[in-house]
């Protein structure tokens, strides 16, 4: 059995996680907390259930000991854009790729 104290300390947490992810992406809002089998079992919480206000518990598939806000928005708009500008570049003239020769100390032996 979980005790109470560490339910409240996740919970805060969670919380915590929720109203910063709502905070910093304005145009969506979270919709859960993602956390792994192992978790969600040591605590004693079960799928789908409403831990916040709007919010459920889902099984994610990150490690053990993290968890992370689920939502219904893209987080990474952009950097898909940065991989579409991507360009390829040809050079126009040849350039030697031969190393200057050195010339080496004679060895002594």
């Amino acid at each position: 059995m979980t005790s109470d104290g560490k339910i409240a300390r996740n919970l805060e947490r969670f919380a915590q996680a929720v109203a910063a992810h709502d905070r910093e992406n304005p145009t969506h809002t979270a919709y859960g907390i993602g956390l792994a089998h192992f978790d969600l079992e040591r605590l004693g919480l079960e799928e789908g259930e409403e831990l916040l206000p709007g919010s459920t518990i889902h099984v994610d598939a990150g490690t053990s000991g993290n968890f992370r806000v689920l939502c219904d928005g893209e987080h990474d708009e952009g950097q898909v854009e940065a991989e579409e500008e991507t360009v390829e570049a040809i050079a126009t003239r040849w350039l030697p790729t031969d190393a200057p020769q050195r010339s080496l100390p004679p060895s002594e032996s």
